[in-house]
């Protein structure tokens, strides 16, 4: 059996389309596991009706607890051999959890991963991570999904954007003695800020005897323009501190050496992307927000990342933005953070 967890928080139109391609899997043997997470719309209410049309699903109400913690109760509750996440506002296409099983059963894997499209409502653009359906023994694993958990490395730095395109604990079908065997859980985001899914990750692949990659897009991201990820976050810079203290203490204590640190270096170093679209989020003035960029860039362990970071694998925009980053030139990487923003919200 297959436990999908859903955590459900305030998603009352689009909750439906997620759970409609749950039920109608075309492999039956799974448990729909929905953690409301102290809804305050309809969502609850929908949960009930489709509990009423289908009885594997099961609804865990509670508190407001965060995504982390409606994650760390699904797997409490999980009674299956194998675990899936899903996302509330997103889908996944009918056959996905027969493909996945049907992979792990052929080739006696830990972990299957696919890949993805994100859903803009008008337009739907499929995420490329591999070229082919590739088999991963564990050194491989070690190699090439591990350690690109922690960042990009050389060659992998000419598509920047797909930094965080194998963190996502959804896309992927996981053997669940790996996780609950190891006591594998999320932390918190109030301490990290985000990337529960990259450290939940982390746990579990440095477990992992072998993977698989398919190459091809059951999964739905939904982009949502309203989404928590375009508010600012003020102390966001501390929490990722905390992050990097967590990532870099799991190489240390594995001794996985300095291909890890590079791609450590990397990821803190692009983050610097991210902690500059926050600071744009603020209703501040533009001169208090390139202090705050300037402060963030004083910070130790940015400051030795960009200085450190090879530029030559870069497409020439983010070379541009690195070059400015590199030379201190505040204002210039503040105005191209406002640009960003706005195609954001285009694309």
């Amino acid at each position: 059996m297959i436990s999908v967890i859903v955590p459900v928080y305030n998603v009352e139109n689009y909750l439906g389309k997620c759970l409609d391609s749950l039920i109608n899997q075309t492999y039956k043997d799974i448990e729909i596991i929905c953690i409301n997470d102290g809804s305050t719309d309809n969502s609850l209410n929908i949960l009930r009706e489709y509990e009423q049309m289908d009885s594997r699903i099961i609804i865990i109400d509670q508190k407001n607890g965060g995504l982390s913690n409606a994650r760390n109760i699904g797997l409490k509750e999980a009674a299956g051999e194998y675990i899936m996440f899903v996302d509330s506002d997103d889908w996944i296409d009918l056959e996905t959890c027969k493909k996945g099983l049907d992979v792990m059963l052929k080739y006696s894997t830990d972990i299957v991963m696919w890949s993805y499209i994100r859903e803009y409502g008008n337009k739907s653009l499929p995420k490329s991570i591999f070229d082919n359906d590739i088999y991963f023994d564990k050194k491989d694993t070690k190699e090439k999904i591990y350690r690109r958990l922690f960042g990009l490395y050389k060659e992998e730095l000419s598509q920047p954007e797909n930094a965080d395109a194998l963190v996502t604990v959804w896309g992927k079908l996981y053997k669940s003695e790996l996780i609950l065997k190891n006591n594998i859980r999320f932390i918190d985001t109030k301490k990290i800020g985000t990337c529960e899914d990259a450290l939940f990750n982390m746990e579990v692949f440095k477990n992992v005897k072998s993977s698989y990659f398919i190459n091809s897009c059951f999964y739905h991201y939904r982009k949502i323009n309203t989404s928590v990820t375009s508010r600012y976050r003020e102390d966001l810079y501390i929490k990722w501190d905390n992050l990097y203290e967590l990532m870099n203490k799991q190489i240390e204590d594995n001794d996985l050496g300095l291909i890890f640190n590079e791609a450590l270096s990397n990821r803190i170093a692009l983050n610097m992307i991210d902690l500059g679209l926050n600071v744009t989020y603020s209703n501040k003035n533009t001169r208090d927000n390139c202090y705050e960029l300037k402060k963030i860039l004083k910070n130790s362990k940015v400051s030795k990342a960009v200085k450190n970071m090879d530029l030559q694998y870069f497409p020439i925009h983010w070379k541009i933005f690195f070059y400015f980053i590199k030379r201190n030139l505040i204002f210039p990487v503040y105005m191209m953070l406002i640009i960003m923003n706005k195609l954001r919200g285009i694309i």
